[in-house]
């Protein structure tokens, strides 16, 4: 019988050295290990930079026991790399990014060579060291809770989910979202870009943003809604009151659907607590809602109904209008849920 210990065992005897690991021998070794949801998950950390092993698990897995084996496993081949950051107290989750046998596959994939993704190992693992490292995981989590959250609860979906590279090279002349997203609920399709707050920038700095979106929308002629997500009730009443003191300020208010939402407003006792939750607020909403103020994040669409539901292309179309110029390509981003699980792990 051979236990999992006799297995990693045998995985570490055949680790292919860094230049080993893009070698013909190694992908073709590779072709008969990776299932759907392995190169679905590499395409994902290509997106996002890097992804904790409880976002991974939110994201794709079962349970934190497949989830850990399957990375493992995956670390063993150098599909993925991985580092653990410092953390006073305590210690923190293992943070995963693409590895050069990973990013060979997801090359190969769209018929590119490696070079073409712009991937070098250095840089995937320089993250580690990236001030934004905090606010890079938090934007991770903020969707990979949602996926989740979908998973728990039917009816809803996260339908995209950019990155903030990605969003910068469409949008970046103009403004550069933390992220965009669609997320479908039972009140309809909501798209909307992100704005992550950490806590580290001044808020009157934080509201200034408001400034890029309303040129966005004028440029496009789609007034996607904003959602701040903030770290606290706190520092989200003070947002707020930026935003509305810009708006106030301007001769003509921007023309761009704003909600906020705090961290802390999560209720911890719930199965999946997720930013689809009851927590948000519109900015400056006439729309009474009965019982709660906050809305959940699906029934926004019912606190802006001038703003029609997206169409498919219009975002791509717009965005290509809105860049100007014509990038170098690269891979689509992968779908927000991965291909259903197979028998294997």
């Amino acid at each position: 019988m051979i236990t999992t210990t006799t297995r990693q065992h045998q995985l570490r005897q055949h680790l292919p050295g860094r230049s080993a690991a893009r070698s013909v021998e190694h992908q073709a070794a590779l072709a008969a290990r990776l299932t759907p949801r392995d190169k679905w998950l590499l395409a994902l950390l290509y997106e996002h930079r890097v992804l904790t092993s409880a976002q991974i698990q939110d994201a794709a897995f079962p349970s934190g026991r497949s989830t850990r084996q399957r990375l493992r496993e995956l670390y063993l081949w150098r599909a993925v790399s991985r580092f653990q950051p410092f953390r006073q107290l305590g210690s923190a989750p293992m943070h995963y990014v693409l590895g050069p046998a990973g990013a060979a596959v997801l090359a190969a994939e769209h018929g590119l060579d490696v070079k073409d993704l712009g991937y070098r190992h250095d840089r995937a693992m320089a993250i580690a060291h990236n001030q934004r490292l905090a606010h890079t995981v938090g934007v991770g989590g903020f969707f990979t809770s949602l996926i989740a959250s979908s998973r728990i609860r039917g009816g809803r979906a996260v339908t995209a989910w950019w990155s903030e590279s990605r969003c910068a090279r469409h949008f970046g002349d103009l403004v550069i979202p933390d992220a965009y997203g669609r997320w479908r609920g039972a009140a309809g399709e909501l798209e909307f870009f992100l704005e992550y707050d950490t806590g580290g920038e001044s808020l009157p700095k934080v509201a200034r943003k408001l400034l890029a979106y309303a040129r966005l929308a004028d440029s496009t002629g789609i007034a996607t809604p904003v959602l701040f997500w903030l770290p606290t009730s706190r520092r989200e009443a003070g947002a707020r009151a930026a935003l509305t003191r810009l708006q106030a300020d301007l001769e003509r208010p921007a023309d761009v659907p704003v909600a906020t939402a705090a961290a802390d407003f999560l209720n911890p006792a719930a199965a999946c607590p997720s930013p689809a939750d009851e927590v948000w607020l519109p900015l400056g909403t006439s729309q009474a809602k009965p019982r709660s103020p906050r809305y959940e994040l699906g029934e926004l669409t019912n606190a802006w109904p001038h703003i029609p539901p997206p169409a498919a292309s219009d975002l791509d179309e717009a965005a290509d209008g809105a860049a100007g110029q014509a990038t170098a390509y690269r891979p689509p981003p992968p779908p927000p849920t991965p291909p259903k699980a197979s028998t294997r792990l």
